[in-house]
């Protein structure tokens, strides 16, 4: 059983219920522990493997690992069993954006507010790749402090989506919210799509009521297709040209995040993206160069829910299908991570790969010749397990798979040797990266 009473995984203490859909609920619920307030989506794992939405809720535990900021709700772990998936999810206990509009418009000052908070999310999103496709009121839930948090990445699409064209196929979304070029299905940049999005809901704020209505569906989406709407007297000047340039039918002119930054509506009153970062973190602005610096080539921390994800035994995949190999290596050494980075330059060079640093914790290694299936290219991101105990994850992101296994073996392998703690075991010896012999 996973739950005893209204206790779940002997951790949560499960209370009422806060929304429901077809194939999942969500409840209020308190970390026994901690004393803190979570919501807990419940999923059905054979509903949803019934109507073939598993990849869906791979896809969307994926991507909210991947997108940590203030103004996205955070996905806190994930905990399954054989008939049940469960997320602890960041509770906002101000609700829907939605419920806020739905008795009419927000004040100019307010709607800015959360049009600050709504673009920096997406903003970051599509930095790392991700594109939200599902951007509403209903989905924008707010925190005690009334600050935004985008939630529901169900439909989201990652970078890797793309077809060989560069762009997003997938028609999906809410109709009343989605961009013309979405309709058309003729490709669409995520990017894109999304800021139209933005200037649906920015409308919304600002009015009260949707820019492109009509109980004929076809006739909407001929208003959206041409982008027919009129503004109510009371929206100022600037706003009105700010969403003209947001919502303008064609994906080529319309108006980029970092051009919305840079406009004088959204400016009025705003603080920087760094500072809104700070006052979530709780971080002092007042820090100096040398703490700044050195938490920029700091490696990510993982945490325990990060950590349990990458052991084999508690995959999620298993819970749905059979386990597939992977094509990375992981090890753990007892050293900081300076001294990593330095032991994989030299290995990089006795290898010939040319090593590079992308962003804090991330090498990239590339070999200097084309070898057989093009350049061999490995990443080799480093995480903080602890200031002096760190996790390094090796993959192979193109080349050929024999060429990466050789480097794994004959380079990495021996040349850690001296301050290495241990391999991921067995598992990567059987997939064959690793050679057999003692740890």
């Amino acid at each position: 059983m996973d739950t005893e009473g209204n206790i779940l995984m002997e951790k949560y203490e499960l209370g009422r219920l806060l929304g429901q859909g077809t194939f999942a609920k969500v409840y209020y619920a308190r970390n026994l522990v901690t004393g803190q307030s979570v919501a807990i989506k419940v999923i059905d794992k054979e509903k949803v493997s019934r109507v073939g939405l598993v990849d869906q809720i791979k896809r969307e535990i994926s991507i909210m690992k991947l997108v940590r900021h203030p103004n996205i709700l955070q996905l806190y772990e994930v905990m399954a069993t054989k008939s049940k998936i469960y997320f602890a999810l960041e509770y906002a206990k101000g609700g829907e954006l939605f419920d806020k509009v739905a008795n009419g418009k927000l004040k100019e000052q307010t709607a800015r507010k959360y049009f600050h908070q709504l673009i920096n999310a997406v903003d970051f999103c599509h930095s790392r790749g991700v594109y939200h496709r599902d951007l509403k009121p209903e989905n924008l839930l707010l925190d005690e402090n009334e600050n935004l948090k985008v939630s529901d990445f169900g439909l989201s699409a990652l970078a890797e989506s793309k077809r060989q064209d560069g762009l997003l196929h997938t028609t999906c979304g809410t109709p009343a919210y989605v961009a013309p070029e979405v309709i058309t299905r003729k490709g669409y940049d995520g990017d894109k799509a999304d800021v139209w999005s933005c200037g649906v809901i920015l409308y919304v704020l600002l009015a009260g009521y949707l820019p492109f209505h009509d109980s004929n569906l076809v006739e909407m989406y001929r208003k959206i297709g041409r982008s027919e709407f009129k503004f109510p007297s009371w929206v100022q000047p600037e706003a009105r040209k700010l969403l003209l340039k947001i919502l303008d039918p064609n994906p080529v002119k319309r108006i980029t995040i970092p051009k919305i930054k840079e406009n004088s509506w959204f400016k009025k009153g705003s603080i920087s993206e760094e500072q809104n970062l700070d006052r979530a973190s709780g971080s002092s602005t007042t820090s100096t160069d040398h703490a700044e610096d050195q938490e920029l080539s700091r490696p990510p921390n993982m945490n325990a829910f990060d950590i349990i994800s990458l052991s084999p035994g508690f995959d999620l995949t298993a819970l749905f299908e059979e386990p597939q190999q992977k094509k990375e290596a992981r090890f753990t050494i007892w050293k900081p991570a300076s001294v990593i980075i330095s032991k994989l330059e030299e290995i990089g060079k006795r290898v010939r790969m040319n090593v590079s640093k992308r962003e804090p914790g991330l090498l990239k290694l590339e070999a200097m010749r084309e070898g057989r299936k093009g350049t061999l290219s490995i990443d080799a991101e480093i995480f903080e397990l602890t200031p002096s105990f760190h996790m390094v994850e090796v993959k192979k992101t193109n080349g050929d798979t024999l060429e990466y296994q050789k480097v794994v073996n004959e380079g990495l392998r021996p040349g850690l040797q001296d301050i290495i703690w241990n391999w991921q075991g067995d598992e990567q010896e059987q997939q064959g990266l690793l050679p057999q012999q003692d740890q």
